[in-house]
């Protein structure tokens, strides 16, 4: 019997300057996450937004704070989810809602996470050249950075390096690239890709993984080239194709051990009739079970 999913969405933005990402939960709910996954057997339950502060309602210094507060509400959503045996599948929002995720999802036990992105998101307030907390979210997680990120529902790091790979690089700051070196995490860059193929690839990233019984994924549709996922908070020139992100879907899918997903950045306000929300709920849709035959 199929464990039974549940989605909730984080409409926040605080992460970063661009505004629009905080109504990609309602774009990817159009888009028909619901529906897709019922048609594919899955008993789905909408649990609505988390109640996050609007941007403008943020006072200028606050802004770390505000961002603190949200991950911590969404980190013990995440744990409850988690603990109740569903599959929860999150809807940003921009990334820094993994912060509250992944910590949440791993209170009782280790994951492995596999973080597909353009980004790095390995920077810390003092690498970073914008200051943007979502270009932070996986450096909190495993322990580095401000402590009013690092300590978000439980002290310290919430996943091991060795737990974790990266897939799409393509667009890292200086310093952040030599501590991304130095951490320990497997990284798959698009030129991992384009020599090796998605396929090995993604036989790599779970064989690397191997030893975790469940698996996170966490989707930043930036990942994707512009020409397929336009609408997105920072795109990022020569990324992964659909097919390649359908085929890591659909290995990842085969292990059965996928048991959480974030799909994040999705940005409306410069997509194309909806066009990158619909690529997430059919990625979302390979990797719990959707299949050409």
């Amino acid at each position: 019997m199929k464990s039974p999913m549940v989605v909730l969405g984080i409409p926040i933005d605080l992460g970063q300057e661009k505004r629009g990402v905080n109504m990609g939960p309602g774009a990817i709910r159009y888009a028909g996450i619901a529906s897709r996954l019922k048609k594919l057997g899955h008993q789905v339950e909408d649990k609505g937004n988390i109640i996050v502060p609007v941007r403008e309602s943020v006072r200028e210094g606050e802004l770390l704070e505000a961002i603190h507060h949200s991950c911590e509400k969404i980190y013990q959503k995440a744990r409850e989810l988690t603990t109740g045996g569903s599959i929860p599948i999150f809807l940003g929002g921009d990334h820094s809602v993994a912060i509250g995720t992944i910590g949440g999802i791993t209170h009782h036990g280790p994951r492995g996470v596999i973080w597909i992105d353009a980004h790095g998101d390995f920077n810390t307030s003092e690498t970073s050249p914008s200051g943007n907390v979502h270009g932070m979210a996986l450096s909190a997680l495993i322990g580095e950075g401000s402590k009013q990120l690092v300590d978000i529902g439980r002290p310290g790091a919430k996943i091991n390096p060795r737990d974790t790979v990266m897939i799409a690089i393509r667009d890292l700051d200086p310093e952040e690239r030599t501590r991304l070196k130095q951490s320990g995490i497997q990284v798959f860059t698009m030129r991992d890709i384009d020599e090796m193929g998605m396929r090995a690839v993604a036989q790599s990233a779970l064989k690397y993984l191997s030893h975790m019984p469940e698996i996170h994924v966490s989707l930043d549709m930036d990942s994707l080239d512009p020409s397929i996922a336009p609408g997105v908070g920072t795109p990022v020139a020569g990324g992964i194709t659909y097919r390649e992100a359908q085929l890591l879907m659909e290995m990842i899918a085969d292990t059965e051990r996928c048991r959480s997903l974030d799909i994040v950045e999705i940005n409306p306000l410069i997509d194309h009739q909806n066009q990158t929300a619909k690529s997430a709920v059919d990625l979302a849709g390979s990797l719990f079970g959707q299949r050409i035959i």
